[in-house]
């Protein structure tokens, strides 16, 4: 039986949903390919779905079995090798929530990423004096100063992504409330958080846009959620949404489209990336 772990990575679910893709091709179901393997169904299941490792004896057996050519298959074992290699992320196992865990695999994976913000600058644009004010004020704040600042250590090394000679395009919508809601009593935490927003509001891959009080109520007023969209065409674009206790990843065409589209409609009646920074820049000098 293949070996569990915390969370995949995006290889892993590329690879699983095109071994499930190879499956059909070759008009096998899966319980002939579990007979193949001599495992339980649930095994070749769990494979194409990347809730388990993709072993890679398994790999090469199906992969014949499917009528893969060998120079293709050769390729095919090779990426299965690279995406069951930890990811960086796995260092910080000790704080990092196994339902977080794919998401950080997929901010690191994307070419674009959408996100919606109603309640706190997104992790991957906070300073660390403001991300620990945060941490410390939620649930994670009761394990400890310790458990804190290992957080901070993972949210800060997350931002790495955008310093990468080719990084994703982040286009961010936040709340005004994410502007006028103080973390810390002291002002610098949060005019030293808004200095870093101006910093990337200027980039060409950062979209910053607000939603202004003024403009009333929009129809992705219920919770945060980001939408993820990759280079490989194998991998459908995928929306992530949070509560209090997990997280839920979403990748059917008809939910993504209607996240989607609400971020579309969201962003269209938005203030504009110029006036965004005339927001920040007044909200600046106001602290």
């Amino acid at each position: 039986m293949s070996e569990r772990r915390a969370a995949p990575t995006v290889g892993q679910v590329v690879l699983g949903r095109r071994l499930h893709e190879l499956r059909e091709a070759a008009g096998l179901s899966r319980e002939e390919a579990a007979r193949i393997l001599r495992v339980a169904p649930a095994t070749v299941r769990r494979m194409e779905t990347a809730e388990v490792s993709l072993k890679i004896p398994y790999v090469q057996m199906l992969l014949t079995a499917y009528g893969v050519p060998e120079h293709e298959a050769d390729t095919f074992v090779a990426l299965a090798e690279d995406a069951n290699r930890p990811g960086w992320w796995q260092r910080y196992h000790d704080v990092l929530p196994e339902w977080f865990s794919l998401y950080v695999s997929l901010e690191g994976a994307a070419r674009i990423i959408r996100s919606y913000e109603p309640h706190f600058v997104p992790g991957l644009l906070q300073t660390e004096d403001y991300a620990r004010a945060v941490l410390e004020a939620g649930t994670i704040g009761t394990a400890g100063p310790e458990t804190v600042e290992r957080h901070v250590a993972l949210r800060m090394e997350r931002q790495k992504l955008l310093e990468r000679p080719d990084p994703p395009h982040l286009w961010v919508l936040m709340e005004e409330t994410v502007l006028r809601r103080p973390v810390s009593g002291d002002s610098r935490v949060m005019r030293d958080q808004l200095d870093k927003l101006l910093e990337f509001a200027a980039r060409d891959r950062v979209t910053l846009q607000i939603a202004e009080f003024a403009d009333g109520p929009h129809p992705g007023t219920y919770a945060p959620f980001s939408l993820f969209r990759f280079a490989e065409p194998e991998l459908p674009d995928m929306v992530f949404t949070e509560y209090l206790t997990g997280a839920l990843y979403l990748d059917s065409r008809k939910e993504v489209s209607v996240h989607l589209e609400v971020l579309d409609h969201m962003t269209a009646g938005a203030a504009s990336a110029r006036r965004t920074e005339k927001l920040l820049l007044e909200c600046r000098e106001r602290l």
